[in-house]
């Protein structure tokens, strides 16, 4: 069954699902790559967690208007509104203390909000909730066509725009002063950047969850740089392995019931990880 869904042929909708999935880990991957260069991965993390309380209000308002609160784009906006409160947040706050420390604040409030929304959202007993705990830890098994399709198509797209935005990108993370004498604006870039990883963050609601989508920006990006010292080469690989890690991953938990998609793409990249840190410790030593 797990051999059918690797080889493209465990029906239509779970190659969509596959495929989508490894655009995702491209997009995360490499996103990543530039995120880590740029000593920012924490802040993946705060954006991750600021979106849950935007999830829980979406699917109040919808409820409210009638649906039953599990349409995907609208979770989708909820999240990207409550994530860019969490961003401008951290950006305020860390005018008056430490960037890590806004964050980690940032992180912790808005998630505790989110989860203190959802409670409620299973007490009241309106519209469907039940499986809107899946945006924890994501899950495949109830994907639409349509779902597949938003998350294939947006992954390409920040594929797409970090590959344009590479050569801009890698000057401000090596050199921010450098980059502004080269005309290049240091606080563009940093918000392009953030805008790019939010969207995956907001493709992937259903695939990895927004819990272990912050394991799948770092840790091929963390794993590629043992392997190249290069901007293009680092992002490259990383892309390369996040796309593995989501096929395969997609495919394995679409052969397996009940087994969440996110914890087995991330054990597989943990996975490629250890691999890589047994392989280059040895040659070092």
């Amino acid at each position: 069954m797990i051999w059918q869904a690797l080889m493209l042929q465990g029906g239509y909708n779970s190659v969509l699902v596959s495929l989508g999935a490894a655009l995702l880990g491209a997009a995360a991957g490499a996103a990543g790559a530039f995120l880590t260069l740029r000593r920012r991965a924490l802040m993946s993390d705060a954006m991750a967690h600021a979106t849950l309380p935007g999830i829980g209000l979406a699917f109040l308002a919808m409820v409210s208007l009638g649906g039953d609160g599990r349409f995907l784009p609208g979770l989708m906006l909820g999240a990207a509104l409550t994530a860019g409160a969490g961003l401008w947040a951290v950006q305020r706050l860390a005018r008056q203390m430490h960037e890590d420390a806004a964050t980690g604040a940032v992180l912790a409030s808005f998630y505790g909000a989110g989860i203190v929304i959802l409670t409620l959202i299973q007490g009241l007993g309106t519209g469907r909730p039940a499986g809107l705990e899946s945006v924890l830890l994501g899950s495949t098994a109830g994907m639409l066509r349509a779902d597949a399709l938003v998350i294939g198509f947006g992954g390409l797209a920040v594929s797409l725009a970090l590959w344009a935005l590479r050569r801009p990108l890698a000057m401000v993370a090596f050199d921010p002063l450098h980059a502004s004498m080269m005309g290049v604006n240091p606080r563009r870039m940093d918000a392009a950047l953030m805008a790019l990883v939010l969207a995956v963050v907001l493709v992937g609601l259903n695939v990895t969850g927004l819990i272990l989508i912050v394991a799948l920006l770092v840790t091929p990006a963390v794993t590629a740089r043992m392997w190249s010292t290069t901007v293009t080469g680092t992002a490259t690989l990383s892309a390369l392995i996040g796309a593995a890690c989501g096929y395969v991953g997609a495919a394995i938990s679409a052969s397996v019931p009940d087994l969440p998609t996110g914890p087995v793409i991330v054990l597989l990249a943990a996975g490629v990880f250890a691999l890589t840190l047994l392989i280059r410790g040895h040659r070092d030593g």
